[in-house]
């Protein structure tokens, strides 16, 4: 029989006090998360319906959304969390004021893939709470993401699974309605050094940075190119469904930023999603950078902060960001495909 998730969380984080609510908390996460499950598989064709508000992203929230960031908020409060940090929230939200721990939560990742049946998910970092924090609630969400606890993120699909690290490694549970809780499907997750695949939204290759286009150009080159391989391309638009399958089969995630407005900083939130799938990668030896700078290094200025995200593959990672500092410094770049691309004739 596989091992379970509560076998994992008394090995990994039995040590005091402290670690044994964080594992708790783990635990009433996993039950918000089955209450998600089961509202998508029961919930009818509403839960992509629009509801009217805005969330902090200006994104009309969908039915769903408001269910999940509900059952994550009760979820938050039977863990005795301080402080509750959502996509769907203005500001931080206080909770417990003797609780020791905050969360930054996106409650439903991907939602407007509701209504086209795509895995969705829920993204979560959780972080300690100083006395500096205390006396001054904001700062407790512009920590570095190295300040974290625990990352995960559960993925709402064909299997509700949860993606997990406490600093042991990265490890995937897969519930199972027949156990009666999650058990674990991938002991250690460790992310190919080589990528065979890249994950990007082609439609804004136009608005992109040269040295963006440059890398990409060079990848959609193939054999032909400098790169002297093919690449495969695969893109979800859903951040779990995606982190997900690079963790699984290696590659390269960009989300860089870009000319339009409101995408000058990036478009993904740094707390409660780049920070997270940071520590998740980087636990199963990738790297996740802004480009150029680690993101678990980045001081926040506050919970809605946006970021460029570049993750996968250690080495790919890397070269992203030589292509990034120095472009002219790759020798690997031939002069042919300087000048014309499959996209710059």
């Amino acid at each position: 029989m596989p091992s379970s998730l509560d076998a994992h969380l008394r090995s990994a984080l039995d040590a005091d006090e402290g670690q044994r609510r964080i594992a708790e908390a783990i635990r009433h996460l996993c039950t918000a998360s089955v209450k998600v499950r089961n509202q998508i598989i029961e919930g009818g064709s509403n839960l992509g319906e629009q509801r009217g508000d805005t969330n902090t992203d200006g994104d009309v929230q969908k039915e769903l959304d408001v269910l999940a960031d509900r059952a994550f908020l009760q979820a938050a409060k039977d863990s005795g969390f301080m402080f509750f940090g959502s996509e769907e929230q203005e500001g931080p939200v206080t909770l417990d004021e003797n609780g020791d721990f905050a969360i930054a939560i996106d409650p439903l990742d991907g939602s407007s893939n509701i209504s086209t049946n795509v895995s969705i998910g829920t993204i979560f970092s959780i972080l300690p709470v100083s006395d500096a924090n205390r006396a001054d609630p904001k700062t407790v969400f512009m920590q570095k993401g190295a300040n974290q606890l625990a990352a995960g993120f559960f993925v709402y699909g064909p299997q509700l699974q949860l993606v997990l690290t406490v600093g042991d490694g990265t490890h995937v549970f897969l519930f199972s309605p027949k156990f009666g809780g999650f058990v674990e499907q991938t002991a250690s997750v460790t992310i190919a050094d080589k990528a065979k695949e890249f994950s990007v939204n082609m439609s804004n290759y136009r608005h992109w940075d040269t040295h963006i286009r440059n890398y990409v150009d060079d990848l959609l080159a193939g054999e032909e190119g400098p790169r002297e391989r093919d690449f495969g391309m695969r893109y979800v638009g859903s951040l779990v469904a995606d982190a997900y399958r690079i963790l699984q089969r290696g590659g390269v995630f960009l989300y860089p930023s870009d000319g339009r407005k409101g995408y000058q900083n990036g478009r993904l939130r740094l707390m409660y999603e780049a920070n997270p799938v940071a520590m998740l990668v980087e636990q199963a030896g990738g790297a996740a950078t802004d480009g150029t700078t680690r993101i678990l290094d980045i001081e926040p200025e506050g919970l809605h902060v946006r970021t460029p995200l570049v993750f996968g593959s250690k080495r790919e990672v890397e070269r992203i960001g030589r292509y990034i500092a120095d472009p002219d410094a790759l020798a690997e770049r031939s002069p042919l495909f300087g000048k014309r691309t499959l996209f710059r004739p």
